[in-house]
């Protein structure tokens, strides 16, 4: 019972730190019509959107360093190791505090379950492998049976968990965030009156009629469900709808800054940059120290009075030691540990170093940062469209589960309204693919596949060492891969979650330019 409230609580809390982005009465600069008024067309503009990360993210301010800047050179490690260092511009974005736990992932399970009560092979292809724990000269097997289940390891990082299961986790958390906010809000349907809350009738089956709810089927229109506190249709032509309590109502868009942006996997970029954590040793530009860990200092243990000489981080100190002396441990760790354990990096992020490997969203290729552009570097580009139904109307292709059918890309630009309704009007299997991939840009290594190399365009890139690894992966600059399908006891992941509009997170105290706000037009 006490678990159900902390975990009612923590949604609570959650909720409470989206910020309110109801929008105000305003009008064009640039014609003096009013915003957000029927009789003026209703054009609806939200003036006071504020932005705040999502459940569970932090804020990253971006900025310029020198990607690979902080690789050794150790003696027997490749070169291949590290990538090509380069001054490399990162935009701001949002991180996990933290890896994604086993009870992260058993929620995600337990969903699935719920939802799909019959659909065995989706809970399936989502269970993580737990036979990568057992190894022919190892007694590992206790870890098959109760690492992911057990109440014991419930803090621990998911691991046996491939690269594309966590992109469908992130897929799945950016549908649950935004249901939870439109529905807490009233903007559709509250969970209470969803399930047949006290004195409430069960509209469960109204509710769900359009099938589990999509960020991306919500905002096409496919999902009628709306609220006690929908938001208000000024749209003029649907003013006979009624007034008042009876006014006509829409769903939630995209220009009313309500819902989040999706989760993703980091980029490579992203994902050194946020574990250098540099911001912590920059003054006024000037980067004082360098780092060649997520923490200051070329030590692997604590300098601090109350915690000298303990190991900073999860990982195996030789090539037998994995967790010190007995009565005297020191990393605290045979395997994994939780995913709050030791201090955080200065930008409040756990683990950046040891515990597990992480996934990032990246491509492997030997020398990415040789070709890639400067400013948010990243290889793995796939760009997909979905999949019209209805051109006229926009209607969008769903699956079984409610999402929207992805197609490959055929257009560098936007088409003209001939072009998409010729296209509209072919069949599928007859419109030829000429822009989806990028992955192999400038890059014949992937046509040897098999030949001279293991490299494909299936290889993705994860960083950050391990409790299985020794000191030289906990650079952040260090890079492996591994097959999009495959998974091992010592990779788990992160997501990242785009920071949309100005690149400087907190502007108070530091010298601004001033502008001055738009003259109001007076008609005469």
């Amino acid at each position: 019972m006490k678990k159900t409230s902390l975990f009612s609580l923590i949604s609570l809390l959650a909720i409470a730190s989206f910020v309110s982005c109801k929008s105000k009465s305003g009008s064009s600069d640039k014609t003096g019509m009013a915003y957000n008024k029927q009789e003026y067309g209703g054009f609806a503009v939200n003036n006071k959107y504020k932005r705040g990360p999502g459940p569970g993210l932090v804020e990253i301010e971006g900025g310029v360093f020198v990607m690979s800047g902080s690789a050794i050179n150790v003696p027997g490690q490749e070169l291949s190791s590290y990538n090509h260092k380069r001054e490399t511009t990162v935009s701001s974005f949002y991180m996990d505090e933290t890896e994604v736990s086993n009870t992260n992932w058993l929620e995600y399970l337990n969903w699935i379950r719920t939802n799909f009560p019959k659909d065995y092979e989706y809970y399936y292809n989502e269970m993580p492998d737990t036979l990568v724990w057992r190894q022919p000269l190892s007694y590992n097997e206790p870890y098959v049976g109760n690492y992911l289940r057990h109440p014991a390891y419930q803090d621990y990082p998911v691991v046996g968990v491939s690269w594309e299961q966590a992109e469908r986790y992130c897929q799945w958390r950016t549908d649950r965030v935004n249901e939870l906010l439109l529905r807490e809000r009233g903007y559709m349907t509250t969970f209470r009156d969803l399930n047949g809350g006290k004195g409430k009738t069960n509209t469960a089956a109204t509710a769900t009629a359009t099938g589990p709810f999509s960020t991306d089927t919500y905002l096409g229109g496919q999902h009628d469900d709306k609220g006690k506190r929908a938001m208000k249709d000024l749209n003029p032509a649907n003013a006979a709808a009624g007034t008042g309590k009876n006014a006509a109502t829409r769903n939630v868009r995209l220009e009313d800054g309500i819902l989040k942006q999706p989760y993703r996997l980091p980029t490579e970029a992203e994902w050194e940059y946020a574990a250098l954590g540099l911001i912590g040793n920059t003054q006024y530009e000037n980067i004082n120290d360098n780092k060649i860990y997520p923490w200051s200092g070329l030590g692997m243990s604590s300098a601090k009075k109350s915690t000298r000489g303990l190991i900073l981080a999860n990982f195996k100190r030789t090539k037998g030691d994995y967790m010190g002396v007995g009565g005297s441990l020191n990393d605290k760790g045979s395997i994994t540990v939780a995913v709050r354990s030791y201090t955080p990096n200065d930008f409040g992020l756990y683990n950046m170093a040891g515990n597990v490997n992480e996934w990032v969203a990246d491509v492997y290729r030997s020398n990415t940062f040789e070709a890639a552009d400067a400013f948010n570097p990243y290889r793995g580009n796939f760009y997909q469209d979905k999949k019209i139904v209805d051109a006229t109307t926009g209607k969008l292709a769903i699956d079984k589960y409610n999402r929207p059918v992805m197609t490959d890309a055929l257009n560098a630009k936007k088409q003209t309204w001939a072009e998409k309704q010729a296209a509209a009007a072919k069949p599928a299997d007859s419109l030829k693919n000429t822009y989806a991939d990028q992955r192999g840009y400038r890059d014949p290594q992937s046509e040897l596949y098999g030949e001279i190399t293991l490299i494909n365009d299936k290889s993705r890139v994860y960083k950050g060492g391990s409790w299985n690894d020794q000191a030289l992966w906990l650079n952040p600059a260090s890079r492996r891969y591994l097959q999009q399908d495959e998974s091992t006891a010592d990779i788990g992941f992160r997501c990242a979650m785009t920071m949309l509009g100005a690149p400087e997170i907190r502007s108070s105290g530091k010298p601004q330019f001033k502008s001055k706000p738009p003259r109001a037009f007076k008609g005469k």
